[in-house]
């Protein structure tokens, strides 16, 4: 009896938990029944005030798909108004956050040329170059985005040296140059590996300038050596003693600049094969 009473119990509870569940899928269908069906039919209004109040809920409750298609028809109807900027600028972050970030650093920097007086130009201008960064891939991949937001960064600094931004828009850059070195790192490791060593030397020479600080510096400097005794090693004649004496400068620059450095031995081993083929050569001429 008392089993039956359990089983029965367990059955009416598991019957009644079905039948809310129910209810409840049927309830938060009708609401958004009801939803889609007031959205469309604000859609189909020609009521501008009540849609940009509208838009102005969906993107507060950040629902930035219906906020951003209310946006976008009211932009040409705003057009030439005091409400115009509202209007772009709230449209402008719908995209943003959207994450279609190509589409709304195209929109940041328009805002930036509509409205050159806002009070929210000089954000969208920051926003235009934080866009490219946020579309910089790997650096492995392509780097123009990557080239594109370190140029707007710089851009907007010129314009708005005493903003608040710029020690943010400076550790930024620097995210981004360190993306720029090491691609430029693997590209002058790939050249050598091809044995293009009229590459490596050209490479590292650049890749020096550009990022003094850089820890690769130290086995650029010994890539360069080495490319120019390989190139001398597989040179005529009337290039050889050129292209050893380069090695020759190389290394007393580098030993100089680094005594200590890790790749000090491999660059001597170097050094002391090209002045012993060099002063050969120059006995055998």
């Amino acid at each position: 009896m008392g089993h039956f009473f359990y089983t029965s119990t367990k059955l009416n509870f598991v019957s009644a938990l079905k039948n809310s569940i129910k209810y409840l899928v049927i309830l938060v269908t009708a609401v958004v029944l009801v939803s889609c069906n007031g959205y469309n039919k604000l859609l189909k209004s020609s009521n501008y005030e009540l849609k940009l109040q509208r838009a102005g809920e969906y993107y507060a409750k950040g629902n930035y798909i219906k906020a951003s298609q209310l946006y976008d028809e009211l932009m040409p109807i705003f057009k030439g108004t005091e409400k115009a900027e509202e209007v772009y600028y709230y449209y402008t972050y719908c995209n943003f956050y959207q994450n279609d970030f190509g589409l709304a650093q195209y929109h940041f920097k328009n805002f930036t040329r509509q409205f050159p007086g806002s009070v929210h130009t000089e954000e969208c201008y920051y926003m235009n170059a934080f866009c490219f960064y946020l579309s910089s891939p790997n650096y492995k991949l392509d780097q123009t985005d990557t080239k594109n937001s370190i140029k707007e960064f710089q851009s907007f600094i010129d314009n708005y040296p005493e903003s608040k931004r710029i020690d943010t828009c400076n550790i930024l850059i620097g995210n981004l140059r360190h993306k720029l070195e090491n691609k430029d790192y693997d590209l002058i490791k790939q050249f050598f590996k091809l044995s293009d060593y009229k590459a490596v030397t050209t490479s590292t020479k650049n890749f020096l300038k550009e990022y003094p600080d850089s820890p690769y510096v130290e086995e650029m400097y010994y890539l360069t050596v080495n490319s120019y005794n390989l190139l001398a090693i597989n040179s005529i004649p009337s290039k050889k003693i050129e292209r050893l004496d380069k090695a020759i400068e190389c290394y007393l620059k580098f030993v100089d600049l680094y005594p200590k450095s890790d790749f000090l031995a491999k660059a001597e081993s170097v050094y002391s094969s090209c002045v012993q083929v060099k002063e050969n050569k120059i006995k055998t001429q």
